[in-house]
């Protein structure tokens, strides 16, 4: 016997009738199930004025959505796509009628089938409280061996395992039916065939001053100091500046020829001056920290550590590639020319990329 089943009478609690807000207390000793508070009926539960006025606004709603359907179908006819179109809406800027359109007309049409769903559970659906009993989930010994006593007689009985024909030429069948969808990812815009390998660079374009637009001479680039160039054919008014700047950003360093490790990475400057991707290969993010001391670059972003003096190669961080060099010389008036395009693809990897 336990020692609760010696207790004398004396001694169990008696049971409270929850005077002075105390809990209920079973002669046993333990709480009492209180049970669950008197259900309150909402306004729409007693009053049909209510309820009528309720399914009206859940209704309001739905009418709402489809009338932001049809609206979404329409500005899909109307408006035409592409940056000759585009609008200033405050506050957002610059926006293109197309996508400003499908955006909010979708957006209310969703937001409403939502709040019409949520109102009609609030209001009209039924809200009394029901006791669940738990129960064990899992199945009983005897349930469960007749499981797969059925399972194993349905596959005899199907020849499954008998007839390889038919089995391999289905498992095949259900493999290569995902296969379709692959096909429907090429109508999301264009391949990006070699974009992700190739920049502007090209042999024999000069380096212009990101600052002043100005080519840049040899001899303007100082030692322990980081300058930033782009190709001299991109401008800020060309409309695919944004896109040719986040693969063509340039900066060079220049450091005695004594300092530089990698021998390689000397040929491609031009007499201590290096020209390397301003972009970093961890997530893309446009590097701009130099220590002249120890020639190296640091990424805001994630920290990603480059040292420019050993072909920029990454010595802390989540990086997984060196910034890619550019192969620089002089013209015959001195300025800073591209002998050749990147060493390597710009930005973070992909699964394709081959160095």
């Amino acid at each position: 016997m336990t020692s609760q089943d010696n207790m004398s009478e004396e001694h169990l609690p008696e049971a409270s009738h929850g005077h002075g807000g105390g809990p209920v207390v079973a002669p046993d000793g333990y709480f009492a199930d209180p049970g669950l508070p008197p259900h309150e009926h909402r306004r729409t539960d007693i009053d049909e004025k209510a309820a009528r006025r309720a399914e009206r606004q859940v209704a309001m709603w739905f009418m709402l959505s489809m009338v932001a359907t049809v609206a979404f179908i329409a500005s899909y006819v109307i408006f035409k796509p592409g940056p000759t179109h585009h609008v200033y809406i405050w506050p957002i800027g610059n926006v293109g009628p197309l996508n400003f359109s499908l955006g909010v007309t979708l957006g209310v049409s969703l937001f409403a089938i939502g709040a019409g769903a949520v109102h009609w559970a609030r209001t009209l659906m039924s809200d009394e409280e029901h006791i669940s009993e738990r129960h064990p989930v899992e199945s009983s010994p005897e349930v469960r061996e007749q499981v797969f006593s059925d399972f194993r007689q349905g596959a005899k009985e199907s020849g499954f395992g008998r007839r390889k024909l038919i089995r391999n030429t289905m498992i095949g069948a259900m493999a290569m039916v995902p296969l379709s969808a692959v096909v429907l990812f090429r109508d999301l815009g264009p391949l990006p065939e070699d974009k992700l390998s190739t920049t502007g660079w090209k042999a024999g374009m000069l380096l212009k001053n990101m600052n002043t637009g100005e080519p840049i001479q040899a001899s303007d680039v100082q030692v322990g100091s980081l300058t930033f160039a782009m190709p001299a054919d991109l401008s800020e008014t060309d409309d695919d500046f944004q896109e040719r700047i986040a693969k063509d950003a340039l900066m060079l360093v220049r450091m005695q020829p004594s300092d530089i490790k990698d021998q390689k990475s000397a040929s491609l400057g031009y007499d201590g001056v290096l020209a390397f991707s301003k972009i970093c290969t961890h997530v893309g993010c446009p590097i701009s920290l130099y220590e002249q001391q120890t020639h190296h670059v640091l990424c805001p972003c994630h920290q990603s550590t480059f040292d420019l003096s050993d072909g920029a190669r990454v010595i802390f961080g989540p990086a997984g590639h060196p910034l890619p060099q550019l192969q620089i010389g002089i013209d015959t008036t001195g300025n800073l020319e591209a002998l050749n395009g990147f060493t390597a693809p710009v930005g973070p990897g992909f699964w394709e990329r081959s160095e």
